[in-house]
């Protein structure tokens, strides 16, 4: 049986956790994801290694995150309904644990119509609700979704993400306390650029005792330019993005360095809110800042697990 999730132990540790992203390229070369992934090796606990992000047709997680096990890294695959059946999805997380991965993400996967392949059918076997339960089950009760038994030990650290941001409001705390109740030990939310509506969540997240249930890791992505804000804003759906901060950024003489401060003050202010057990930083086409920012947010050198 393999050695349990670094994630997992810095989790319990109780520490402040550091996460990061990778995408798979639109092909089979991936030295770049590498190069990245070795420049955050002494900044983050875990890599996401995104699966078919925005519907389009990338390098598998399931490879990306073996081959992040060889460099003796710790990935966490996403897994989306979107594209298996109940077959194909125990099977690939069967497969992936056999490979060394030990961290599996929930999630159901952005809508095939918005990708590269828009005729494509999309699978919705199950929801993202049944994929964390089902994998929960696999194992702890060592059952398939079908009711046979699973051979032998399995053992991955199960997350899920959530969007605090989406309408309606109310709601999305009870979709965070379903996905606790069905199994996930720790959460990934939407990019955090509106606080204030984050900090309304957390306070319901409290309430409820949820963050003593699952470690919420609070999303950070850094804004390479003001179009990229104005695009995150008016394209991206659940993501909010004050008019304020696009003032600043267009106001700014360096783009890109205020954008950095940006995620930077963001993080510090995560740090103070009770109930965040660390952040997820999703710097997208821009993994290469991700020591600058950790390093300048108070967050080196990262804690030994």
């Amino acid at each position: 049986m393999i050695a349990g999730s670094k994630l997992e132990r810095a989790i319990n540790s109780g520490e402040f956790v550091v996460t990061g992203e990778l995408g798979p390229p639109k092909g089979a070369d991936i030295e770049e994801m590498k190069h990245h992934a070795e420049g955050m090796r002494n900044h983050v606990e875990a890599y996401n290694i995104t699966d078919n992000q925005t519907a389009i047709v990338r390098t598998s997680s399931i490879a990306c995150g073996a081959t992040l096990v060889q460099m003796g890294l710790e990935p966490i695959i996403q897994i989306v309904v979107r594209d298996r059946n109940r077959i194909c999805i125990q099977s690939d997380v069967l497969g992936a644990h056999a490979l060394g991965v030990k961290n599996t993400l929930c999630l159901a996967g952005d809508h095939q119509k918005f990708g590269n392949e828009p005729q494509s059918k999309g699978v919705y076997d199950i929801d993202s609700m049944q994929l964390i339960k089902g994998l929960k089950d696999m194992r702890d009760e060592k059952k398939f979704m079908g009711g046979d038994e699973v051979e032998g030990d399995i053992s991955y650290f199960l997350g899920a993400v959530e969007n605090p941001f989406a309408d309606p409001f109310e709601y999305r705390v009870d979709r965070l306390e379903k996905k606790i109740e069905a199994g996930a030990s720790f959460i990934q939310t939407q990019c955090i650029f509106d606080l204030d509506r984050f900090e309304r969540w957390m306070e319901l997240v409290r309430e409820r005792g949820l963050h003593k249930r699952c470690a919420i890791l609070g999303g950070v992505t850094p804004m390479k330019s003001l179009g990229a804000a104005r695009y995150m804003k008016n394209n991206v759906s659940g993501i909010t993005i004050p008019d304020a901060l696009v003032d600043r950024l267009k106001g700014a003489e360096k783009k890109k360095e205020e954008g950095l401060k940006i995620a930077i003050e963001t993080i510090e202010r995560l740090k103070e809110i009770e109930g965040v057990a660390g952040v997820h930083i999703m710097a997208i086409a821009w993994e290469e800042v991700v020591p600058e920012i950790v390093e300048r947010a108070g967050l080196y050198p990262r804690p030994k697990f």
